[in-house]
């Protein structure tokens, strides 16, 4: 599958999270432990990050679920 980037995440979301790769929010992807719908035809996905010491990041995509808008580390996640 090809994923896709937003604008929103090229200039904004790597601007302000430079440790962040594109690479970590395909594997959330492939491999989620958790997917919700969110408003506005988004939908959240969940996953562990290796080398982020295990930190569970959360990535937003767009209604496709292929173009990633959004990704951070998610501390307050539980399962």
């Amino acid at each position: 599958m090809e994923y896709k980037f937003t604008n929103y995440f090229e200039k904004e979301v790597l601007r302000k999270r430079p440790y962040l790769k594109k690479e970590w929010c395909i594997r959330v992807l492939n491999n989620p432990i958790r997917i919700e719908p969110q408003e506005y035809n988004r939908f959240r996905f969940w996953g562990t990050i290796k080398e982020l010491d295990n930190s569970v990041l959360r990535v937003i995509t767009l209604e496709d679920k292929v173009t990633i808008h959004n990704a951070f580390p998610d501390r307050r996640f539980k399962l």
